[in-house]
């Protein structure tokens, strides 16, 4: 009986640690704002070119490359896929497109099993521009290129044609429950640079700010670091995991990509970022992305390419994307 008792003492013991463990960690945690700023993955099957059901622009164009030419091969952000995708669908030859094993697959972490001879490919930002500079790609499709690429390219000695082709929005994003709507690009500097650490200091509730940053190379850490001038928190109080995300993203990205309903983007300098803001310039953070090649590739096409989307049709099939 002494150790039946003992038993059930040590079973009682240890679910009493684990239910206050549950309520003070657990149950914040899954409540918790920065459940915003989960991990999400580009759907890529939604916009493979020439498959009957996809979510692709199509357009009567006047740019049409043969089968027999020599096709750019292009390559792009996550937040661009659906643009150079869907240059891909008007202007490109059916079977250009190919995956190893014949059919797409996204059980890879990218969602990419695009075969090495497929004029569409998709890497990270990283990887992407990467193999612009080294040949493997024509264009590169991508936001504002960072310092660290920049400089890749200068030791691999690649003379690079950066050129603008549209514009986007950077915007911040918080938890649908966050009663906080809208934040200056002053107070967002104070968020990132741990001046201001509460919610309460900018009209929400009494509780901490969870400033998420996203990974080194990318797109958006990129457009983070010239936002925020060189000047941004580099750790960050741990015990902010318990408080309220906040995280930021490409407008695109974010709602059309993603589409997370339980996530809303914030006004800033009390402009929201819709299409028309972005479009007039009035939403603050707006930004041009880029397509990126060697001046050296002699490749005709390229050329050829990079003039029709700065040109009336290429933006028109640019700014019908992004809706």
């Amino acid at each position: 009986m002494k150790k039946m008792l003992v038993l059930v003492l040590t079973a009682v013991f240890f679910a009493g640690i684990n239910g206050a463990l549950y309520l003070s960690v657990t149950r914040r945690l899954k409540n918790n704002f920065s459940g915003a700023n989960q991990l999400h993955m580009v759907d890529v099957g939604r916009y493979l070119p020439f498959e009957p059901e996809t979510d692709l622009v199509r357009m009567d164009v006047s740019l049409h490359f043969e089968e027999e030419a020599d096709l750019p091969v292009l390559d792009g952000a996550a937040a661009l896929v659906p643009v150079y995708a869907s240059v891909i669908e008007n202007c490109y030859p059916e079977g250009c497109v190919t995956y190893e094993g014949g059919v797409f697959s996204d059980d890879n972490y990218y969602g990419e099993n695009f075969a090495s001879d497929s004029v569409m490919q998709y890497q990270n930002t990283v990887r992407g521009f990467n193999a612009v500079v080294d040949g493997t790609t024509d264009i590169f499709f991508t936001a504002r290129p960072s310092a660290e690429q920049l400089e890749y390219a200068d030791e691999q000695g690649a003379d690079l044609n950066i050129v603008p082709v549209g514009r986007e929005a950077f915007v911040f994003f918080v938890n649908s429950n966050n009663p906080v709507d809208g934040l200056t690009c002053d107070q967002i500097r104070g968020i990132y640079r741990n001046e201001i650490t509460n919610w309460n200091e900018v009209g929400g509730d009494d509780r901490m700010i969870n400033p998420v940053t996203r990974v080194e190379g990318s797109g958006s850490q990129t457009m983070m670091e010239y936002f925020m001038e060189g000047d941004m928190l580099t750790r960050r109080n741990p015990l902010s995991l318990f408080g309220g995300g906040i995280g930021y993203s490409f407008r695109y990205y974010l709602t059309d990509l993603v589409g997370n309903a339980d996530v809303k983007m914030l006004e800033v300098d009390g402009v929201y970022p819709d299409s028309q803001s972005i479009r007039d310039g009035s939403y603050p953070l707006t930004t041009d992305f880029y397509v990126v090649y060697r001046r050296d590739n002699d490749n005709p096409n390229v050329e050829t390419l990079v003039l029709w989307l700065t040109g009336e049709e290429g933006q028109e099939l640019i700014y019908t994307v992004y809706g």
